[in-house]
C-alpha cells in the first residue's frame, strides 16, 4: 500500500502538526489521513481549545476526511498518527473503515493498537486494519517526551509558569 519513504514523509507532515499542537498548549499529537497520494486531512489535538475530550487529532482528522471525500467511508484511506490511538479513536479508525494506520510512538499508558489493547486485531469486529507501527518512532517520542517534561517543571516553579 505505501512504501517506507511515503509512510515516513506523511509521518513527518503529522508531527509538525504535533509540534503545532505543543505550541499552542495541547498535548502534541498530530494526524494526516491520506488517499491515493492526496492529503484529505491534517489535525492536532484541540482539547484544551475546544473544552472537549474527544477532541483527538485522529478525530478530527476522520471528520475533515470524511467531509471531504463526502462519505463517513474511508475505505482507501491511511491514517498516519505521531502516538498509537487510545481505544475512543481506534473505535473511530473502526467505524469509519479505515484500511490503514501508520503510527510513530507506543502509548504504553493509554495505546489501544498494540500496548495496552489490540482493538484493530479483534476478529469479533467487523473491520480489520493493517498496522505500522514505530515509523518515526524517536522523534514522535521525543516531542511529547519534552512537551511533558516543560509541563512538570513548570508546576515545581514557585510562580506557576
Amino acid at each position: 500500500m505505501g512504501s517506507l519513504s511515503d509512510d515516513e514523509r506523511y509521518m513527518r507532515l503529522a508531527l509538525q502538526q504535533a509540534t503545532a499542537a505543543a505550541e499552542a498548549d495541547e498535548a502534541p499529537v498530530g494526524a494526516v489521513i491520506v488517499a491515493a497520494g492526496r492529503v484529505l486531512a491534517a489535525a492536532r489535538n484541540e482539547r484544551e481549545a475546544l473544552r472537549d475530550p474527544t477532541a483527538h487529532a485522529e478525530m478530527i482528522a476522520i471528520t475533515q476526511a470524511a467531509s471531504a471525500l463526502e462519505s463517513w467511508r474511508l475505505e482507501n484511506c491511511t491514517l498516519y498518527v505521531t502516538l498509537e490511538p487510545c481505544p475512543m479513536c481506534a473505535g473511530a479508525i473502526v467505524m469509519a473503515r479505515i484500511p490503514r494506520v501508520v503510527f510513530g510512538a507506543l502509548d504504553p499508558k493509554g495505546g489501544a493498537v498494540r500496548s495496552l489493547y489490540r482493538l484493530l486485531e479483534d476478529e469479533r469486529l467487523n473491520h480489520r486494519v493493517e498496522v505500522v507501527e514505530g515509523v518515526l518512532s524517536e522523534p514522535c517520542g521525543q516531542v511529547l517526551s519534552e512537551f511533558f517534561r516543560g509541563k512538570r517543571r513548570d508546576r515545581r516553579r514557585p510562580d506557576g509558569g
